[in-house]
């Protein structure tokens, strides 16, 4: 006779989590953005260090929406 094997069910995780980040993170990128807009006069530079702030802000944005909260 043949031995079946028994199948253990995994838990199924997502592939990424979300890291909470902490508030300054987003006030850095909101500040790093004007001051980047108002100062900077490259549009090179600016237009750089703007997508950085922009993907920072999106970053906390998303932290906020799907980090798990700590109570």
């Amino acid at each position: 006779m043949a031995k079946k094997k028994a199948r253990r069910s995994k838990a199924v995780r997502p592939k990424w989590h979300a890291v909470p980040l902490k508030g300054s993170f987003m006030v850095m990128s909101i500040i790093g953005f004007l001051i980047t807009a108002y100062l900077i006069d490259d549009v090179t530079y600016k237009t750089t260090f703007m997508i950085v702030f922009i993907a920072m802000f999106i970053a906390s944005m998303v932290s906020m929406t799907k980090a798990p909260t700590s109570e």
